[in-house]
């Protein structure tokens, strides 16, 4: 029953970081397509291609995650790996299509393990997901990427919205970004920046990776 309950969390944080991003996205892409529209029509027909690409891509993800729960044979899909830090630019520019400015720096070598790249991966997912729904208008985001020689890694997420996410746990994007990063020993920080800065800050900290 352990088992089972741990896999069920596991597969519901997994459906909320894919779904809950990719229809946080659509919506942005539909709002900007609707206020183009009148002026724009070109504008309006971009922003349907982006929506129908990340609906696709959306459905893709969702499907490749229901061949897990399968009981016959996986199919082929299940081999599909999971995101890294290399598709992280191809992330950014769906949220900038969908109307958030987002700049990113890295410092240092990425090279780390493909396990705490998806942590880092769904960690900016969800704090880009969150700005997106909750900043409001106007908002920008920064993400700053920092590799240490001795394999820490620090992640801030940062954005000039108008307060972010809530800061219960009831949140379950919240939630499931502080279980990623208690995975490798790593600590999470998130909410409101010291006034007089306006937004959210998400903040991750992850040790040097001693495992074997």
């Amino acid at each position: 029953r352990l088992a089972a309950a741990a896999e069920r969390t596991r597969i519901a944080r997994e459906m909320h970081d894919i779904i809950g991003h990719n229809l946080s996205v659509i919506t942005g892409l539909a709002d900007g397509g609707r206020y183009a529209a009148a002026k724009s029509p070109e504008r309006a027909a971009q922003a349907l291609d982006a929506i129908a690409g990340t609906s696709r891509q959306a459905l893709t993800e969702l499907r490749r995650l229901l061949d897990v729960l399968r009981d016959d044979e996986p199919a082929p899909a299940d081999l599909t790996p999971q995101p890294a830090l290399t598709d992280l630019d191809r992330l950014l520019d769906g949220v900038r299509r969908a109307g958030l400015p987002v700049r990113a720096t890295v410092e240092g070598d990425p090279a780390i393990s493909p396990g705490r790249q998806l942590t880092l991966y769904r960690v900016i997912q969800e704090a880009l997901t969150n700005t997106l729904k909750h900043a409001g208008p106007d908002a920008t985001a920064d993400i700053a990427l920092s590799y240490a020689a001795t394999g820490a890694v620090t992640l801030t997420v940062t954005d000039t919205g108008r307060g972010g996410a809530p800061t219960t746990n009831g949140g379950r994007g919240l939630t499931g970004m502080r279980e990623r990063t208690a995975l490798y020993g790593g600590t999470l920080e998130a909410g409101p920046r010291p006034r007089p800065q306006r937004g959210w800050r998400v903040h991750l900290l992850l040790p040097e990776d001693s495992a074997p």
